[in-house]
């Protein structure tokens, strides 16, 4: 594992940001485990990840995203991959949204996300190459009236990997990856009616979303600036 490329996995203590940092480290992947608040759920990752080295950052400061990619390099050395898997998610009428939610959701979902990248791709053009995989969503997709501020940070996050993947070519590529309804965040009210709806007829799981991502950590440079949806056929009713 000494001599294998390194992914760094924002938000990889619990659910599916967990299953995409086993899935690497299972097909033999250096995982690096980031984590804001999580710290026992993320020491419990980094376990099931050959004790894989932690990093605690609170995505909102964009100090704390440049501090933390030093400790990457300072740490480890290099860096072949990066998932931006951490995110936000809240519902709220748009009448009764306020400045603070709008923050609440966009300072991590999206802004958050192009600072990873911009930190990440700086450290991987040291090296020569590089993988990015941004998680978006099908609300980045479709719209969903009570979650107008989260559907238009994760449109922002499929826009953002088209432009990203342009500016980072030849060497890096950006891609994203969109899921669906998936178990581990089926409290949402709207997952049943959603779930009913899914040509799949179910809900999907946090290891189809690892695959996905997977996918694209190992795939050419001749894949980038695409947005793959994991949601059962939902997007395409």
């Amino acid at each position: 594992m000494e001599n294998a490329r390194t992914i760094l996995v924002t938000g990889a203590a619990k659910r599916i940001g967990r299953a995409i940092a086993v899935g690497l480290h299972q097909a033999g992947y250096r995982v690096a485990i980031h984590y804001s608040t999580s710290e026992q759920e993320a020491r419990a990752t980094a376990e099931e990840c050959g004790s894989a080295p932690l990093f605690q950052a609170d995505l909102e400061k964009v100090d704390e995203i440049k501090r933390m990619f030093h400790e990457v390099e300072e740490r480890l050395g290099s860096l072949y991959g990066l998932v931006n898997n951490a995110a936000r998610f809240r519902r709220r009428d748009p009448l009764e949204l306020t400045e603070a939610d709008w923050d609440f959701i966009h300072s991590v979902n999206l802004k958050a996300t192009f600072f990873c990248c911009q930190q990440g791709a700086l450290l991987m053009k040291k090296s020569g190459a590089g993988r990015i995989v941004n998680l978006s969503s099908l609300g980045g997709i479709r719209p969903w009236d009570m979650y107008a501020h989260y559907c238009a940070s994760k449109a922002g996050v499929i826009m953002l990997t088209r432009a990203l993947a342009k500016a980072f070519a030849p060497a890096i590529t950006v891609n994203s990856v969109a899921p669906g309804v998936i178990l581990a965040s089926s409290e949402d009210p709207r997952a049943q009616d959603l779930i009913a709806a899914t040509p799949a007829q179910r809900s999907g799981t946090p290891e189809e979303i690892a695959e996905a991502v997977l996918y694209f950590i190992q795939a050419s440079n001749f894949v980038t600036g695409q947005v793959l949806a994991i949601d059962g056929g939902l997007s395409q009713r």
